[in-house]
């Protein structure tokens, strides 16, 4: 059996590793543009299950640009900030800024009745991982017409089904003003809530704390556009 030296086998190891690297790279390089693409697809079929209108990877654009026709970014105060893509905002990096420093992206939605409907982001924290989606409001900026929640690792059965559609149901028609000025959010309580409770829906049999991670997700992005609610509802 032939023997190689150890300046071989050092040499031939280290330029395999760096073939290899350079390799996984390009790859990286070549798939990125098709990533990107993939996420911005994702997006928008959740900022349009969040108005009730299914979308497949294949028609996701084309109904997003019939749906969505207007997208802004608002600061805590209530007010637009021009030179800001509302698309390309990064909910996950907002929420680390200091409250006033944050760009809120607003998405407004013309319905089929022509009717306008404004979804909004949200993200939070699960129990084992981040939880995100959007929660569209009515004109009157107090009524939900529809959510969108989607989830990085809960628990199948339990607190994945957050994502569920018979789940996101039941947030349809809440409010979340108490009067004309009570911002009082969703709550998500253990058991079975009152339907005619307009505030509150029932929790996630067995995924109590993403039951109560979604609660604190819908409350501290919503409470983030109050002032936006006064000076734009109708």
């Amino acid at each position: 059996m032939k023997e190689f030296s150890n300046t071989y086998i050092f040499t031939f190891s280290s330029i395999m590793v760096i073939v290899v690297a350079l390799l996984l790279a390009l790859a990286a390089l070549q798939l990125k543009p098709l990533q990107d693409k993939n996420i911005e697809i994702e997006k928008k079929q959740n900022i349009l299950a969040s108005i009730n209108v299914p979308a497949t990877a294949e028609n996701a654009e084309e109904l997003y640009d019939k749906y969505i026709t207007e997208s802004y970014v608002v600061n805590t105060t209530g007010l637009r900030v021009d030179g800001i893509d509302a698309f390309g905002v990064d909910m996950k990096a907002e929420l680390s800024k200091p409250s006033i420093e944050r760009a809120l992206p607003v998405y407004v939605s013309t319905l089929s009745n022509g009717e306008n409907a404004f979804v909004l982001p949200l993200r939070g924290k699960g129990l084992w991982g981040p939880i995100w989606g959007y929660i569209s409001l009515n004109k009157d900026l107090n009524t939900i017409y529809g959510v969108s929640f989607d989830h990085q690792g809960e628990t199948p059965g339990l607190g994945a089904e957050i994502k569920e559609s018979w789940y996101q149901q039941k947030f349809i028609g809440k409010k979340i003003f108490q009067d004309s000025t009570t911002f009082v959010s969703i709550k998500v309580l253990k058991g079975i809530v009152d339907p005619a409770n307009p505030h509150a829906v029932d929790g996630i049999s067995g995924g109590t704390i993403t039951s109560k991670g979604l609660e604190a997700m819908i409350d501290s992005c919503l409470v983030l556009y109050k002032e936006y609610y006064f000076i734009n509802r109708k």
